[in-house]
């Protein structure tokens, strides 16, 4: 073959590759990769109170969770309804109002119960099994927080990442508190008065129900929020807890150390 020929079919051949490049259909020029889902945290809202007797095997069965699980399994522990109690002058007492709202708001009938990512109330026994069942699944949506103390006011990020489609619902921030010494009843009757009670729910930060949220896939958001400290509260104790909720219950949720900035 003559050197000419080779040069025309060369370029002819550069020519076609180029005019194919320039008939890629619109919309067609970028591949949608699809997120990879986000791992599942559990929140198990436990209904409790200081005057019930089985209250603590709830607890119990938290902490078998917790080691088993770790992070993935955020626990609360609201104190209300009617084994609620409030305090005296003598003890303690770690009930709220805002307790007792969510227990009636819940037409809650016992205690210990569980809302466990809210789909219904569960009895102690049966949590294990439901938080298994609820870790399985994927998360439509991926959530960080970090909080800070500073000059009485924790300093609270939320950062939440679309993974699948649209999540609509609210999203809500709690304080929680470890490592409360007050009086308890025990299983056997007794009143344990140098019981330790732990991520006990302390305050709501946006509202009883919180704020309206929506996020789309591959889309992030990002909300700030402050909340003044109580003077009866432990600064060295306190967690944030956010989560986010609709008719379908707990979307995804998050729990982190509130850090004193020195």
């Amino acid at each position: 073959m003559s050197g000419s020929k080779l040069f025309t079919i060369c370029l002819s051949l550069g020519i076609f590759l180029l005019t194919a490049c320039d008939h890629i259909a619109e919309g067609d020029e970028l591949i949608h990769v699809k997120q990879e889902p986000a791992q599942r945290v559990v929140l198990l809202e436990d209904f409790t109170g200081q005057r019930c007797v089985n209250c603590p095997l709830g607890s119990e069965v938290i902490e078998q969770l917790q080691e088993a699980y770790g992070d993935n399994v955020v626990a609360v522990g609201i104190h209300g309804g009617p084994l609620g109690f409030k305090g005296n002058a003598k003890n303690v007492g770690l009930a709220t109002d805002l307790g007792d709202e969510y227990y009636n708001h819940w037409n809650l009938e016992y205690q210990p119960v569980g809302l466990i990512n809210r789909h219904g109330a569960v009895n102690y026994a049966d949590w294990a099994k439901v938080v298994k069942e609820e870790l399985a699944k994927t998360a439509a949506i991926g959530m960080t927080a970090s909080a800070t103390l500073q000059d009485g006011t924790i300093n609270i990020v939320v950062e939440a990442a679309g993974k699948e489609g649209t999540v609509s619902g609210k999203l809500q921030v709690w304080v929680l508190e470890d490592g409360i010494t007050a009086m308890q009843m025990m299983p056997d009757g007794s009143t344990n008065r140098d019981y330790v009670h732990n991520h006990v729910f302390r305050a709501a930060v946006n509202g009883s129900w919180g704020d309206i949220f929506t996020i789309n896939e591959a889309e992030t958001m990002k909300q700030t929020l402050t909340q003044a400290v109580d003077a009866s509260w432990n600064t060295a104790n306190l967690s944030i807890v956010a989560f986010v909720y609709n008719d379908n219950g707990v979307e995804q949720a998050v729990k982190t150390k509130v850090i004193s900035e020195k």
